[in-house]
């Protein structure tokens, strides 16, 4: 959702009233409602005219569709799950056209990161990984935040090693959450730990904190550890730079390398580079950029990763600032 629409979806609650509005949000996930929520309590001094250009979008856009030939609870389940995927669609269609309360795992979603740390404190470590794994990101590094070191660099070093969650041991979970998630027995294993996953978590966490826990995971493995600097430092972090350090990498990178990795990525992050470049060398890296012709993808991953551990180096050095960028240890 972008965030105009978002401002839109706040002034039409807004115009309905607590309670139309109140019922809207059961339809929500716990991210919607945040977002929505702060978007109506930063609405200030709204004119009459803002919210009625806002009703009346709705309206119209309401009335250019209709699904009066189609089944209702058919029509919303293919919605669903075309738009968040059968996974996390099934909790959604349990509230929606079954009426049941959201618990266990799917509660905790709902509830702040310390009110969480709370409740499964005293968990084995395995068990909190499983649990953390279920959350988006930002809330699950809230929730370790609240843990102590040792707990913290444990749960972390599980999640990365974590490949997959059996359905027989979800269920014994749920059992413990007090919660049977939805589709049951017929829920199947699927991945949700792993490098990216701890990436994901451990790049919401304070510097310190980060330090710590990378540092734990490379007691353990050092290509895991590697693995998740990789995730947490993706090339279009390069985006972040500043044109100075843009310039100390050009200094360091060889043009054919950059070359074949700006193959892939965002075309902001092309013309980043370009814009750093004298006219006379941007016009000869489009020129050799087109003659290249056609590259296989896991080159341009290669070539990728091998600028980023130029701008590694550079920022271990002091020589750039790379945006959220691990400590020394980690590299």
């Amino acid at each position: 959702m972008s965030a105009d629409s978002v401002v839109r979806a706040a002034l039409l609650l807004v115009a309905l009233g607590e309670e139309p509005a109140a019922e809207a949000f059961r339809y929500l996930s716990p991210q919607e409602v945040q977002k929505l929520s702060a978007a109506m309590a930063a609405l200030k001094n709204v004119e009459r005219s803002t919210l009625d250009d806002a009703v009346c979008g709705f309206i119209e856009q309401a009335q250019s569709h209709t699904t009066l030939s189609i089944e209702p609870d058919q029509y919303i389940r293919s919605v669903l799950n075309r738009a968040l995927g059968e996974g996390k669609a099934g909790a959604v269609l349990d509230r929606i056209l079954v009426g049941g309360d959201i618990s266990g795992i799917e509660g905790l979603k709902w509830m702040e990161a310390p009110i969480v740390a709370e409740l499964i404190r005293n968990e084995h470590p395995q068990i909190i990984a499983t649990v953390l794994v279920h959350l988006d990101a930002h809330q699950a590094s809230g929730v370790l935040s609240c843990f102590t070191e040792r707990t913290r660099n444990d749960v972390l070093l599980r999640i990365s090693t974590l490949d997959g969650i059996q359905p027989a041991a979800l269920r014994e979970l749920d059992d413990a959450l007090t919660e049977v998630l939805a589709g049951g027995a017929n829920r199947k294993g699927r991945a949700m730990g792993g490098a990216r996953v701890a990436a994901e978590i451990i790049s919401n966490l304070s510097n310190q904190h980060e330090d710590s826990v990378i540092g734990n995971v490379r007691d353990y493995s050092d290509d895991l550890a590697q693995a998740i600097v990789d995730e947490m430092f993706t090339f279009e972090k390069l985006l972040a730079l500043d044109d100075r350090a843009i310039r100390l990498l050009l200094r360091e990178i060889d043009s054919q390398t950059l070359i074949v990795a700006l193959k892939v990525g965002p075309a902001e992050l092309r013309e980043k580079f370009m814009s750093n470049m004298s006219q006379r060398a941007a016009e000869l890296f489009i020129e050799d950029m087109e003659a290249r012709g056609p590259v296989r993808l896991s080159e341009v991953e290669l070539q990728q990763r091998a600028v980023m551990q130029i701008a590694r180096r550079l920022a271990d050095s002091g020589e750039i600032a790379l945006d959220d960028g691990p400590g020394d240890a980690y590299v």
